[in-house]
């Protein structure tokens, strides 16, 4: 008598990522971070550091976007990369997501690059607008 054999379905790609980035509070996000966790994007003039900063950074981003989805993933447990395609203000855009991790699994570093450099611009006035 055979058995079948079942692999699992891998998660979607940016699965565990959006899940962070929608928690619905902010000491529920920061439980994934470092307390001196750094974002460093392409859309900012400079670095935003610790849970509270990237938890205003991804509140904000979230509306600006009029579509946004992940497309491909990987990584090791130590640092993962995420490609993404979205839509904002009316035109594509895309980047890539690196996230790094220390020995415990907190996130100490969120690299976060947009493309084309049209939209790099647009979204970095809008980003910095909301920001104050």
């Amino acid at each position: 008598m055979s058995e079948a054999i079942q692999t699992e379905q891998p998660p979607y790609p940016g699965e565990a990522w959006t899940e962070i980035v929608r928690r619905p509070t902010l000491e529920e996000f920061s439980r994934a971070f470092a307390s001196d966790v750094v974002l460093e994007a392409s859309v900012l003039s400079r670095p935003i550091v610790g849970p509270i900063g990237l938890w205003g950074f991804f509140q904000a981003t979230r509306a600006m976007y009029d579509r946004i989805g992940f497309t491909d993933e990987i990584g090791t447990k130590a640092r993962m990369c995420l490609e993404w395609e979205g839509v904002f203000a009316g035109k594509p855009v895309a980047g890539v997501t690196i996230i790094a991790r220390d020995d415990r699994g907190a996130i100490t570093s969120v690299r976060l690059h947009h493309r084309p450099f049209d939209q790099v611009v647009a979204f970095a006035e809008t980003i910095s607008r909301h920001l104050g």
